[in-house]
């Protein structure tokens, strides 16, 4: 671990939302090549960035769609910088195929998207949580991902910086699932001195050029990287290949190749997966939340414990990979999980999954829009806690 550049990092306490949050985390992470492209409601990121970077050194680019944005930037993470592109709803649909590509290639890269209700340009100022599962799925083949949930503009600074060592120490393209709420919320965000705040240097490789294969796995499953310009031999290229980059489109290299994208997530989730609890050990109902959900929550189960109910709070900080083990764990112990999304039953589908019917799951639904009235969870609180009886 290094310590972030001194002249990027606005130390001190501000009142900023959460977009501007996450702009001064990605900063503070190191990212000195944005690309975007404006769309309701991420362009505030894009905007501070654009008015930020001047003065650190920073390259940020309009480019005339989120196709190109998220293509840009894996040009300038092969060129050697930490990069990161932000967007939202129809954006992140255009921006599938290059996170496929990302993971293909293992370029790391952070992508934001603060969500909004959807389908299609659907309302573009309020906010949803729809996007959760194309964040894990949303790109064609098999591959290993890492996406993060933000509930509060402090958090947005706090875990852009924790994407940006992930999406390095993996070489992953990590997202960042934020949603109009958190991103548009004013609250106090404090950010410490440089020398407090530690970001991943790349992973470079330090030993001869002869001897660089720039997709050979180390202990970890992660290969090293260099920079392109630099005089090593190696090919970048979407198509299966093998440890030099070369294409090579068998049954075998594929198998190898494919496993080892999935391998280096999967088998490092412990490391990666990231929770909240609160209240969880010895409880009857467990409320499992994330992003803004997760405060909205919060009165229905202050008001549930206050009636003597056994309510436990699970909030996920990373989404994915999902942290199945501990759902495992709960759902021998508890009677029901109650899941409230801005969606029809996303992440409720993950849940059900684990309990693997040794504990009820209640999805508690919204289109989105707005957040959830505390009563709609409360309600599905006490009547979970009857069902169970």
């Amino acid at each position: 671990m290094a310590t972030a550049d001194p002249i990027g990092v606005l130390t001190g306490a501000h009142f900023i939302d959460g977009d501007h949050a996450c702009s001064e985390g990605a900063i503070a992470a190191g990212c000195r090549f944005v690309a975007g492209y404006p769309i309701t409601p991420s362009t505030e990121v894009v905007e501070r960035i654009a008015e930020r970077f001047p003065f650190v050194g920073g390259v940020f680019i309009q480019m005339e769609d989120e196709i190109a944005s998220s293509i840009a930037i894996q040009g300038a993470a092969w060129a050697g910088k930490k990069t990161m592109t932000v967007t939202s709803g129809p954006g992140f649909s255009l921006m599938m195929e290059h996170i496929g590509l990302a993971a293909m290639t293992e370029t790391p890269l952070v992508l934001v998207d603060v969500q909004r209700a959807g389908p299609s340009t659907g309302l573009p100022t309020m906010p949803a949580q729809g996007d959760m599962m194309q964040a894990r799925w949303g790109s064609h083949g098999d591959y290993g991902i890492i996406a993060l949930c933000p509930n509060s503009p402090q958090e947005c600074f706090d875990l852009t910086i924790k994407a940006f060592n992930l999406a390095e120490q993996y070489r992953v393209p990590v997202l960042f699932m934020m949603d109009e709420c958190v991103g548009h919320m004013i609250e106090r965000v404090v950010i410490p001195s440089a020398d407090k705040i530690e970001v991943t240097p790349r992973r470079m490789h330090t030993g001869s050029k002869e001897e660089y294969l720039a997709f050979a796995p180390k202990a970890d499953l992660v290969p090293d990287m260099v920079k392109a310009g630099d005089g090593y031999h190696m090919h970048v290229t979407g198509l299966t290949h093998d440890e030099k980059g070369y294409p090579n489109m068998t049954v075998g290299t594929q198998a190898r190749l494919v496993r080892r994208l999935v391998d280096k997530i999967k088998l490092n989730a412990e490391k990666i997966v990231d929770y909240r609890e609160d209240g969880v050990e010895g409880a009857d109902i467990v409320v499992v939340t994330y992003g803004i959900t997760s405060r909205t929550a919060l009165p229905a189960i202050e008001q549930a414990r206050s009636e003597g109910l056994k309510v436990g709070h699970l909030r996920l900080v990373v989404a994915w990979p999902f942290p199945e083990k501990r759902i495992r764990e709960l759902s021998s112990k508890v009677k029901a999980f109650v899941v409230p999304e801005l969606n029809f039953g996303q992440m409720t589908l993950e849940v059900e999954r684990c309990a693997a019917g040794r504990a009820n799951t209640v999805c508690v639904p919204h289109a989105g829009g707005t957040v959830h009235n505390p009563k709609d969870i409360y309600e599905a609180i006490r009547d979970s806690v009857k069902g169970a009886k």
